[in-house]
């Protein structure tokens, strides 16, 4: 159960993972374009869909996704946090561009998952690409980026440049080792006869947004408790056993559950081989022929709506948190295309 358990909460939080490695990338463009090959950099057509239109999980939304921030409106309040720093650091003459939101999309729309929540469900998709995501997903955009000179780091974060962590040579006997960031210090208190800002242009940009630093795991670590949860229920465990025998009938002995058959099926190389994608199409041919994935999201719908009931006055803060941002978002996006 450990295992499932572990299984379970790493799907469920593996979008919100990705929706942080997407929106926070160190780099900054040059153009508005990948230098390498003259792509765009934020190629909305590569976007999740906020509800899938194909596959198993058709028209499919859990309760819980009312309170998940989706990738659109996460990547609209990063780019208005994003502007706002570029005129913050302009106001102490320094020319800063910072890298454009979006340019790295998620698979799912949010925390959710939902596309693969109970392994892999779309066989069109699969057909092409086995239990690997589609190569628009495997490439990286890269948004080149100089590095910060020590006052720049200052007005822009409100603290020092961190220092260098020390070699385990040059650490003397029972000192710590120091992690990488540890070691900032207080920026200095103005530059250009400006004072700093508290917290540096980036605090900064979140007061005017009205950002607040909510637990951002709350909901997605409801939805990992919920996907642990309906894989105790009677009725999923029967699916799950009846999938596994479709599967064997098909010659894929040993899998205890769809997570198994995706360990199983994803290569070394992020190429689907012809084995892959057979095991993933009958993945999932028993999925539909055994109504897995009807039969796991209606139990977990059913957990999540008491999970909502237990949990509302906080969840209803998070969605309200979550409206306020990206509504004050939108007015300084449009504001800054003026």
């Amino acid at each position: 159960m450990k295992h499932i358990k572990r299984t379970a909460t790493a799907v469920a939080l593996t979008a919100s993972a990705l929706l942080v490695s997407a929106c926070s990338s160190g780099a900054t463009p040059d153009t508005t374009k990948n230098a390498a090959d003259g792509r765009p950099i934020v190629n909305k057509e590569n976007w999740p869909e906020k509800i899938p239109t194909s596959g198993l999980t058709k028209d499919l939304t859990l309760p819980l996704e009312a309170y998940m921030a989706s990738y659109e409106d996460q990547v609209t309040v990063e780019q208005a946090a994003n502007d706002l720093q570029q005129s913050c650091m302009k106001d102490y003459g320094i020319d800063l561009t910072l890298p454009r939101a979006g340019a790295n999309p998620p698979p799912s729309d949010n925390d959710a998952n939902i596309e693969r929540r109970y392994g892999i469900t779309d066989r069109a998709e699969t057909e092409k690409y086995g239990y690997e995501l589609p190569p628009a997903l495997q490439e990286h955009t890269k948004q080149t980026m100089r590095d910060l000179s020590g006052v720049e780091v200052e007005v822009l974060t409100g603290h020092a440049k961190p220092e260098l962590p020390k070699s385990p040579e040059e650490v003397k006997a029972g000192e710590p080792l120091a992690a990488p960031g540890q070691n900032t210090k207080p920026a200095r208190a103005e530059y250009n006869g400006k004072k700093l800002k508290t917290g540096g242009c980036i605090g900064w940009s979140k007061d005017q947004l009205g950002v607040r630093e909510a637990d951002p795991t709350f909901v997605a670590q409801l939805a990992g408790d919920s996907l642990v949860q309906s894989m105790k229920d009677d009725k999923v465990i029967k699916a799950i056993a009846e999938w596994s025998s479709c599967m064997d009938g098909k010659g894929h002995t040993g899998l205890a559950d769809p997570y198994k058959a995706m360990d199983q099926g994803v290569t070394n190389d992020g190429k689907p081989s012809q084995e892959s994608i057979a095991l993933a199409l009958d993945d999932i041919d028993c999925k539909k022929q055994t109504d897995l994935v009807k039969i796991w999201f209606g139990v977990e719908s059913a957990i999540q709506d008491k999970q909502i009931a237990d949990n509302k006055s906080q969840l209803t803060g998070i969605k309200e948190q979550h409206g306020k941002e990206v509504t004050a978002a939108r007015q300084q996006m449009a504001a800054t295309a003026q």
